[in-house]
C-alpha cells in the first residue's frame, strides 16, 4: 500500500467524524473554552503565594478546595442538564463563575477558601457536557474518532492555557491574570450557549425524561469504568511531580518545560492513532498499560532528554485512556441520564488527579524521585487487576449469549 493511500486509510474516521453537522464547531469552541480553565489552578497559586503572601501549602488548599468541590458538583449538574436542559446550567454555573472570578482577586485568605469550594461545586461543566454532546451527535460506530480528537483538543489545551497563564502573571501580575481568567471562562460560557449543542441524540427519546433509577445504569461495569477513569489520572498526576522532582534532582529543572511539551505531544499521537484505528481497545487494558510504562520512566532520569525518551510509550497511552474510557461511559449510560454519568465520569478524572500528585510528592519525599513513578504505575495497573473479574464475567456472559440455542432431539416415533 503506497503511503498516500496508508495516510488516507487513516484519515477517513476523523473526516467522516467531522463531516457530521455540529461536531466540527463543538470541537473549536472545546478546545478554545478549556483553555482559560486549564490556567485556574497556576494562576490562583500564583495569586496566593504572591499577592496575600502566603505558602505553597495554603496554595494547594484553594486548589483542593476546587476540585473537592468540582468532583461533588459534577454529577449534580449533569443531572439538572439531564432534567433541566443545557441552558439553564450554563447560566447558574456562568452568573457563579462570573461572581467568584470577579471577587476573587479582592478576597482575604480566610474567605477564598470557602469561595472557591463553592465556584468548584458549580464550575462551568465544559468537559462533561462536550463529552456528553459527542454522544448526542455521533453515532456509537464513529465515536471513537470523536473523542480521540476531545482527548487531543484537551491536551491542546493544557500545553497552552498553564504556559500562557505564567506568561501574564510574569508580564502584568497575578491579580490581573485572574481577572482575564474569570473573563475568559465566563467568555466560555457564553459561547456555549449560543452553540448549544444537543444532548439527546436525533434518534434518542425525546419529550418528558423517564426517569432511570440509579441500579439500572450503575453497574458494576460502569463502576470499573469510572475506577479505571481515576486510576487513569492519578497515574497522570503523579507523573507530573515526578518530572519535576527528577529534573529538579538532576539540576536540570529548566528542562522541565520542554519534558512536559514532549510527553504532550506522544500523547497527541497516540491519541491520533487510538481514533485511526478500527479496533476499540478496552479502557482496562489502555490503563493497566499506561500504569505498567510509567513504572520504569524514572530509570531515564539522568539527563532531561533521555527522560523525555522514557515518557514517550506512557505519553502515548495518555489521550488514548481518556478516549476510550469517556467512549466506554457514553455507551453504558442512557440517554436520559448521560450527563450525570458524564458528570461521575468527570469526578473521577478530577479525583485521580487530585490523588495521584500528592502521593508521588509523599512517595517523593520519603525516598527518591524515580519512585514516584513506581508507586503510581503500580497503583494504576493494580486498579485494573482489581477490576479484571467484571471485564472477564461481561465477555463471558457475550460470549454465552452468542452461541446459538441448543439443537432439541426430534422424540416423535417414525411410523413403521
Amino acid at each position: 500500500m503506497s503511503p498516500e493511500v496508508r495516510t488516507d486509510v487513516n484519515m477517513k474516521p476523523y473526516r467522516e467524524a467531522l463531516a457530521l453537522p455540529g461536531l466540527r464547531s463543538l470541537l473549536l469552541v472545546a478546545v478554545l473554552a478549556r483553555i482559560p480553565l486549564t490556567a485556574t489552578g497556576v494562576t490562583l497559586t500564583f495569586h496566593v503565594v504572591l499577592d496575600l503572601d502566603r505558602g505553597y501549602g495554603a496554595a494547594g488548599l484553594v486548589g483542593a478546595a476546587i476540585t473537592v468541590g468540582a468532583a461533588i458538583g459534577g454529577p449534580l449538574l449533569g443531572r439538572l442538564v439531564d432534567r433541566r436542559g443545557l441552558r439553564p446550567v450554563l447560566v447558574l454555573t456562568g452568573i457563579v463563575e462570573a461572581v467568584f472570578w470577579a471577587t476573587a482577586p479582592s478576597l482575604p485568605y480566610p474567605l477564598l477558601l470557602p469561595a472557591a469550594f463553592v465556584a468548584g461545586s458549580l464550575a462551568l461543566p465544559i468537559f462533561s457536557v462536550v463529552r456528553q454532546s459527542i454522544a448526542a451527535l455521533v453515532p456509537e460506530d464513529r465515536r471513537r474518532p470523536a473523542y480521540a480528537l476531545d482527548s487531543m483538543s484537551v491536551e491542546l489545551s493544557f500545553m497552552i492555557g498553564p504556559a500562557l497563564a505564567v506568561a501574564l502573571v510574569t508580564a502584568i501580575s497575578a491579580r490581573t491574570t485572574l481577572y482575564l481568567v474569570g473573563a475568559g471562562i465566563v467568555a466560555a460560557g457564553i459561547a456555549l450557549w449560543l452553540l448549544n449543542p444537543p444532548i439527546r441524540g436525533a434518534t434518542e427519546p425525546v419529550g418528558p425524561r423517564r426517569r432511570v433509577p440509579r441500579r439500572e445504569w450503575l453497574t458494576p461495569r460502569l463502576l470499573a469504568v469510572l475506577a479505571v477513569s481515576a486510576a487513569a489520572t492519578l497515574v497522570l498526576g503523579g507523573t507530573d511531580v515526578a518530572v519535576v522532582a527528577v529534573l529538579r534532582e538532576s539540576g536540570e529543572v529548566g528542562w522541565t518545560g520542554a519534558v512536559l511539551a514532549g510527553w504532550a505531544v506522544a500523547s497527541l499521537v497516540g491519541g491520533f492513532a487510538y481514533g485511526a484505528v478500527h479496533r476499540s481497545l478496552s479502557p482496562l487494558v489502555l490503563t493497566a498499560a499506561l500504569g505498567l510504562c510509567t513504572i520504569p520512566v524514572g530509570l531515564g532520569g539522568g539527563h532531561w532528554w533521555l527522560l523525555c525518551l522514557a515518557l514517550i510509550p506512557a505519553g502515548a497511552l495518555c489521550a488514548p485512556t481518556i478516549a476510550a474510557s469517556s467512549d466506554a461511559v457514553s455507551r453504558l449510560a442512557p440517554a436520559e441520564v448521560r450527563g450525570e454519568a458524564m458528570g461521575l465520569h468527570g469526578s473521577a478524572v478530577t479525583v485521580g488527579i487530585a490523588v495521584g500528585a500528592p502521593l508521588a510528592g509523599a512517595v517523593i519525599d520519603a525516598s527518591a524521585p524515580l519512585w514516584g513513578f513506581v508507586v503510581t504505575g503500580a497503583l494504576g495497573a493494580l486498579v485494573t487487576l482489581v477490576v479484571l473479574p467484571i471485564e472477564l464475567r461481561r465477555r463471558r456472559n457475550a460470549d454465552a449469549a452468542a452461541l446459538p440455542p441448543p439443537v432439541e432431539a426430534d422424540l416423535t416415533p417414525v411410523a413403521p
